[in-house]
């Protein structure tokens, strides 16, 4: 979790947009309702009356409403009125404040109003008559009025009010005021608010989903540029620590998983607190005093989320493993496929496929399974507490200290808090596995790569380098191995000549080859070029110096000239064909209808293995380069075309240094330099003929090899 909100913190300014905007879509989305109430309450039930306070009024109203008021307030309300030409009052104010003021104070008044025009023992008449005989003074009245209200007091403030309203509506009809037009003009004025804040809702929602998808979109690329950036830098050794298969999973599917769930954090999330801690606010101001209904729906919904986390949150952290998992099975079988086909394993493959896709099922089913119980439990919670506000709502109007639209706008912010509380728990639900998936990501992200550049490098003493290679008695030891690879390992390679490296399988031969351009760091010793630790030269540099034709051709998708000048884009179009023309490609390559614009597929798969070696010698000889590190490049190709390819490769690269790694002995005889290996240690250093007379181990590999004319006489 705060992984991916440190990824959104990247885009500050973005996120804060969102936020603005998601206020202010809450905002509008928590005024609705109210102005739902209004209309029902004041609009159809008050016909339009929203204040107890008449915009004009009789003069004998006016006096007859002063009679039970205090004198100063009598006097004040009046001066809101002023009197027309027909002797009616009209009010004189339109500040809002102001008339809510005059609305409590006017209230009582005008319910008590009511109250006497349906009495039959007393009337208003009656009342006027007491008070000029002297009978009841000014404070009986007030005293009168009172106690009379306190019965409609204990029913609420919404009783005193609506009939407060109604005595409105009858001073309105009795002096001829079209109420049916006010209330269509309330209704409009309401309905067209609503539609505007509706309108500003959509476009918000627009904007912040347009932005959060931008946002989102924008934390997917750089982790996926982060991630191939450091994976670009791995050495061999973090490579075989995460796998291949891994690596791909971490790279689109984990960060597909970030990406979804930020842009539900910053739609969802985000808007979810905003939305229920406003809908508290407004059912607090209602006043309907159901408040502890939320409590009970808020609690509900947090021990069914803490409930389905737990049983759940254990597979969520294991899925990710069992995806690795079941790519690494299918890259293997898809890669491997003809050699599955050749030795009739298709079923055993299948079935080991079948373990992995079912393993991952089984996790997914069972995480399904329990998250399928929110919703319906959410629903029963959602519609538990609506039956809940609906009862003791009801009994709330029928003793009249609720409204109906007061109850409708209760229902509808508490679905709005439910509903946030829903959200959160929806993204709750994928915030584990993007948490897993976040940890993996940051995982790649920050390793420690074994191989890496010091701070100050030596490139610029170094200057142009001639190639004189060495390793001075270099030890090395895989990661995580117990035995040396490679022990004491000693010899120099010499520019214009050809060193050669010959053992049996298992010897340490391409080991040898992948510490030259650092692939591994030596264990003990160190590996010189030009007398400089090729440690203390840059990667750039010390790479730039070499040309590596390693073990397994590897083509890339393309054609065949982006591949050839895959060095860099400073290579010419004769170059890249002199280039061909030394590796003996050119031949095939011209048989080719497009010749050099002939399309490779990925992995270089629509050529055969001769072609790839030859593609990918060609790649390494044409950037002219000081070392030429050949990893048994030639075991794809025949007698003929290798005898041709190393004669060419001798005249192209007589002031390189040479390192020929190779299972053939034929293909080192003329080397100026054989090193012999076996076990991981030097057990002979010298020509074809110097290694026949005194190395044992390369006696016996010649024996193997050559017939025993050759053996006597060499190879013509």
């Amino acid at each position: 979790m705060f992984k991916i909100l440190k990824y959104l913190g990247e885009s500050k300014a973005s996120v804060v947009a969102i936020i603005a905007l998601l206020v202010l879509q809450a905002y509008c989305d928590l005024t609705l309702p109210q102005y739902t109430a209004d209309i029902v309450d004041i609009g159809i039930s008050q016909g339009g009356i929203e204040y107890a306070v008449p915009e004009e009024i009789r003069a004998e109203t006016l006096e007859n409403i002063s009679l039970f008021m205090p004198e100063e307030e009598a006097e004040n309300m009046k001066s809101f009125y002023r009197e027309k030409e027909d002797g009616e009052y009209a009010l004189n104010t339109e500040d809002e404040q102001l008339i809510e003021e005059l609305d409590e104070s006017m209230a009582i008044p005008m319910a008590m109003l009511t109250a006497l025009s349906q009495s039959k023992e007393m009337d208003i008449d009656k009342l006027k008559a007491m008070i000029d005989t002297g009978i009841m003074t000014k404070e009986q009245v007030l005293e009168y009025s009172n106690q009379a209200m306190e019965a409609y007091k204990d029913m609420g403030d919404s009783a005193i009010s609506q009939m407060a309203v109604n005595f409105v509506k009858a001073e309105y009809e009795a002096m001829g005021v079209d109420s049916a037009s006010m209330q269509t003009r309330y209704l409009l004025n309401k309905g067209g608010r609503m539609l505007g804040l509706s309108i500003v809702m959509m476009v918000t929602a627009i904007f912040s989903g347009l932005i959060a998808a931008r946002v989102s979109a924008k934390i997917g690329m750089t982790l996926r540029g982060r991630v191939f950036h450091k994976v670009v830098s791995f050495s061999n050794a973090e490579m075989e620590k995460f796998s291949t298969a891994s690596l791909i999973t971490r790279s689109t599917n984990d960060i597909q998983q970030v990406q979804v769930v930020s842009v539900m954090l910053l739609r969802m999330v985000l808007y979810a607190p905003i939305i229920g801690i406003g809908g508290i606010i407004k059912v607090a101001s209602t006043r309907t005093g159901m408040g502890w209904i939320i409590g009970v729906a808020v609690g509900a919904i947090t021990v069914l989320v803490a409930i389905l986390m737990k049983i759940a949150m254990p597979k969520f952290k294991i899925m990710q493993t069992l995806i690795d998992r079941l790519n690494l099975v299918s890259r293997e079988i898809l890669t491997g496929l003809p050699v599955i086909r050749a030795f009739g394993r298709e079923e055993f493959e299948e079935e080991r496929f079948d373990v992995a896709n079912k393993e991952l099922m089984r996790n997914q089913l069972f995480t399904n399974r329990v998250m399928t119980f929110m919703m319906p439990l959410m629903m029963l919670i959602m519609n538990g507490i609506t039956v809940m506000i609906v009862w003791f709502g009801a009994q709330g109007i029928d003793m009249g200290k609720l409204q109906v639209g007061d109850l409708l706008a209760f229902i509808t912010y508490t679905m709005q808090i439910v509903i946030s509380f829903l959200m959160i728990t929806m993204i709750s639900v994928m915030l584990p596995r993007a948490g897993v998936a976040a940890e993996r990501i940051e995982e790649v992200i920050h390793s420690k790569t074994s191989i890496h550049d010091k701070e100050v490098v030596k490139d610029e003493e170094a200057g142009e380098l001639k190639g004189r290679l060495s390793f001075e008695n270099v030890s090395f030891k895989y990661p995580g191995a117990d035995e040396n690879a490679l022990t004491n390992i000693s010899f120099t390679a010499e520019p214009g000549k050809t060193t050669a490296i010959i053992g049996s399988t298992g010897c340490g031969k391409s080991t040898i080859i992948n510490l030259i351009p650092r692939f591994y760091d030596v264990t003990e010793g160190r590996i010189t070029i030009d007398g400089i630790d090729i440690r203390d030269l840059s990667q750039h540099k010390l790479r730039s110096q070499l040309g590596y034709v390693p073990q397994k051709g590897i083509l890339f998708s393309g054609d065949i000239e982006s591949n050839i000048k895959f060095g860099g884009d400073s290579i010419t179009d004769e170059e890249m064909r002199e280039a061909a023309e030394i590796a003996q490609a050119s031949e095939f390559i011209d048989s080719k209808a497009d010749t050099y614009k002939s399309e490779i597929s990925q992995g270089g798969t629509n050529v055969s293995g001769g072609q790839k070696q030859r593609l990918s010698i060609a790649r390494a000889i044409v950037q002219h380069p000081k070392i030429c590190l050949f990893d048994d490049s030639f075991s794809a190709l025949d007698y003929k075309t290798d005898v041709v390819l190393r004669k060419a490769l001798h005249e192209k690269l007589s002031k390189s240094t040479v390192i020929i790694v190779a299972q053939r002995i034929s293909t080192i005889l003329h080397a100026d330099q054989i090193i012999v290996l076996e076990d991981g240690k030097i057990s002979g250093i010298g020509t074809h003929d110097e290694l026949l007379r005194s190395c044992e181990t390369y006696q016996e590999i010649a024996r193997a090899q050559l017939s025993e004319a050759e053996l006597r006489g060499g190879i013509a």
